[in-house]
């Protein structure tokens, strides 16, 4: 493996839904305690290769590794196990319960001891959950359920964060609270991969930038690199190509 002690390495994965990849020959390295952001247009295999990270959908070939283990065998459950976990895109709570009771159900791997600490952690990272605790999750607004869901997320104390379209459907309040929050989760200990079609909201809080096209990587680099580049300025930021 390349790369500073990467958190992940992904070597020629290839990954999709049923005979044939969606995603192709993608490699990546992410370092300890940073940020990847992946854009690209619809359809371009983002959210599938992040499924595919967590083990939900099926690899062709390539190599995973998390933390120096070979990983790309192992079941979801076992991937969570080791301190991975994943917030789809869209809400993944379960709206007809309580605040209270998705955080319990979030933490239903963990010991009751374990999960009074757990849980009481993540109310302190995130307040609203603290303000919202009897309420049904449907009855918050998008930008709360995002924390909700982020919140549920981080009750196993992952060191992997992967996170589909955190901004998707909030308001432009709402969509900054949500980055500024994913910035300030980053640090030695926990590093994310985020899929984000809001591209300038989601490269203002990265560290690397990754834009990939009809299920492959076509670029890498800094987030400075990527939105310089006058094809990225044209396909996702609706400039000329010659800005």
């Amino acid at each position: 493996m390349t790369g500073e002690n990467p958190i992940i390495a992904i070597r020629d994965w290839s990954c999709g839904y049923l005979d044939e990849p969606i995603v192709v020959d993608f490699s990546f390295d992410l370092t300890r305690g940073t940020i990847a952001c992946i854009v690209g247009s619809n359809g371009a295999g983002k959210s599938t290769l992040l499924r595919s990270i967590y083990g939900t959908i099926k690899r062709f070939k390539g190599e995973l590794y998390f933390a120096g283990e070979q990983i790309e065998s192992l079941k979801p459950i076992e991937r969570m196990a080791r301190g991975i976990s994943f917030v789809p895109q869209g809400r993944c709570n379960f709206p007809y319960l309580s605040v209270a009771e998705n955080m319990q159900l979030a933490a239903h791997t963990l010991s009751k001891s374990q999960e009074k600490k757990a849980v009481e952690k993540q109310i302190n990272r995130f307040p609203v959950i603290r303000n919202k605790w009897r309420e049904r999750a449907s009855n918050l607004s998008g930008g709360e359920q995002q924390m909700l869901e982020m919140a549920m997320a981080f009750v196993v104390e992952p060191t992997l964060l992967l996170i589909d379209e955190p901004s998707l459907g909030l308001s432009p309040k709402m969509r900054t609270e949500v980055f500024e929050t994913i910035r300030e989760l980053a640090h030695d200990d926990l590093s994310i991969v985020m899929v984000e079609q809001n591209v300038r909201g989601g490269l203002a809080v990265s560290d690397t930038a990754i834009v990939m096209d009809l299920g492959r990587k076509v670029m890498e680099g800094s987030p400075e690199e990527i939105l310089a580049d006058s094809r990225i300025n044209s396909v996702f930021l609706g400039g000329s190509p010659h800005d």
